[in-house]
């Protein structure tokens, strides 16, 4: 009699010398299979033609947002665990160490590089390690920057991004599915001074930002947005909204964006907004509130994004925006769960489509992309908080080959 071994009933010390010898070559993807990934998602991952994808050779459990330090160390925060990872030399290395920094944060997802120095948001509290690619150990001496955000654990996760000035962004999510709370930082995005600690809301009336990034030339700040629950399938849309940068209004007289009193209408249907059952005729409804840039089918949940500005990828792509959709969790029939791309063409015409698609198969999610990050040499980063891996997208076709990866599932306004 023989017995039948699979990789998955392999130790794992040997399970992952097996893996990382596997290649499988998906259509129109190359793809390098990972330990914790299996064979057969993996192989489902496609791309548009002339791109490649690969897992990177090493696993990071919740992996949410990322920051690469000056010296290439790649940093990650978690969510549901309470760890930061350092894998050092990341994008380099053929057997990255992985440093896990702490592991008794708060929610930490939340991480961001500057000056040499790593920032962490771990709900009410944003830490700083100093020159962090020479405290790459367990437990780094570490400063308490402020630790007066709201400590409430509903939607407390934070991801954080610098401007050019050096002033750190950190959004603090409503802290339910709908509500109006007495404190106004909750559902808006804040400015703070990394130096002293104090912050200034900038935008208010967004229910849960989990992603920012700066356009390039107009400098206008996106931010994704989850939409509330409870409203069936396809209302509220998700959306992308954009804080101005000429905006100079702060505190209670920055733009509102609507949250809680109305919402964007479904993304397929024309643009528009819908009144919220419970607040849309509240007596604290402003008259002034600015629509979504862009609405997204609902419950996609768009987490990171990012603004891509290197060479690498064909001129499409050039100030294209990625967004990470983390996917649906109550709706009857699961939507996201990829990578999706915003781009301009020279008529000014804005599509919004897939790019990276195959981690949900029917009804079953073997993934979950969250965060984007642009490497050094102009591929793409993504995290993925379900497999615990981070994949790279490269190009290495000709320009004239990229197509359209997919439908619209969007609308401009």
């Amino acid at each position: 009699m023989f017995a039948c071994i699979t990789l998955n009933n392999l130790p794992l010390s040997l399970r992952s010398v097996a893996y990382r010898g596997l290649r499988v070559l998906a259509i129109a993807t190359l793809v390098t299979v990972h330990p914790s990934v299996n064979a057969d998602d993996v192989n489902m991952l496609t791309v548009p033609p002339g791109f490649t994808i690969e897992t990177l050779p090493f696993e990071v459990p919740k992996a949410r947002q990322m920051a690469l330090t000056d010296a290439g160390h790649l940093i990650i925060g978690t969510r549901k665990r309470s760890d930061v990872y350092a894998v050092k030399n990341a994008l380099t290395s053929a057997k990255p160490e992985v440093v896990t920094l702490f592991d008794d944060l708060t929610m930490p997802s939340g991480v961001a590089i500057h000056d040499g120095d790593l920032y962490i948001a771990a709900r009410s509290d944003i830490l700083r390690v100093n020159n962090i690619d020479q405290s790459m150990v367990v437990n780094p001496p570490m400063d308490l920057v402020t630790d007066e955000f709201p400590k409430k654990s509903h939607h407390g996760w934070k991801y954080i991004k610098f401007d050019k000035d050096g002033m750190l962004y950190v959004p603090v999510g409503a802290p339910c599915n709908i509500c109006l709370s007495d404190d106004p930082r909750f559902a808006a995005i804040l400015r703070l001074n990394p130096n002293t600690g104090e912050s200034q809301i900038i935008g208010q009336g967004i229910r849960n930002i989990v992603g920012m990034d700066w356009h390039p030339t107009t400098g206008d700040l996106w931010v994704s947005n989850n939409g509330r629950d409870m409203l069936g399938d396809d209302i509220p849309a998700d959306e992308l909204n954009v804080i101005p940068a000429k905006a100079t209004q702060v505190g209670e007289n920055a733009p509102h964006y609507g949250y809680p009193f109305v919402h964007s209408n479904a993304a397929n249907l024309p643009a528009g907004i819908i009144d919220d059952p419970k607040f849309g005729d509240h007596k604290e409804r402003p008259e002034i509130m600015v629509p979504a840039a862009l609405r997204m089918q609902a419950h996609a949940a768009p987490i990171g994004m990012v603004f891509y500005t290197d060479q690498a990828f064909p001129p499409r792509y050039h100030h294209a925006l990625f967004v990470a959709e983390h996917g649906s969790w109550n709706r009857s029939s699961k939507v996201g769960y990829q990578v999706s791309v915003m781009t301009t063409n020279p008529d000014g015409e804005v599509s919004y489509e897939p790019f990276v698609t195959g981690w949900l198969q029917g009804e079953d999610a073997w993934g979950r992309p969250n965060d984007v990050l642009v490497a050094p040499d102009g591929s793409l980063l993504i995290s993925d908080d379900k497999a615990g891996v981070i994949y790279r997208v490269r190009y290495q076709g000709s320009a004239a080959t990229v197509a359209s990866s997919g439908p619209k599932n969007s609308e401009m306004n």
